[in-house]
């Protein structure tokens, strides 16, 4: 346990944040996951549909620096590729 008051505000802003950065984490996750499953079972137009979705939230998450931009390129690109593969 911080005993500090700044020690204590840190943890206070740590926790808000955290809170903040799974929202978007959580939501790339349930995407990644949804479109994976459908290219498991080869629905190709279903998964398209759910791809600007994907994307969308990869941006929203660079754009608040939850995740770094190379890091959503490499994801977008992998789930793209997948999605091609079925095609």
């Amino acid at each position: 346990m911080p005993i500090t008051t700044s020690a204590k505000k840190a943890l206070r802003q740590n926790k808000k944040k955290r809170a903040h950065n799974l929202r978007y984490i959580n939501r790339i996750k349930a995407l990644a996951k949804e479109i994976k499953k459908l290219v498991a079972t080869k629905k190709f137009k279903e998964a398209t549909e759910i791809l600007p979705k994907f994307h969308k939230a990869l941006d929203k998450a660079v754009k608040e620096n939850v995740i770094k931009k190379n890091t959503a390129s490499r994801k977008k690109s992998r789930i793209t590729l997948a999605i091609n593969k079925v095609k």
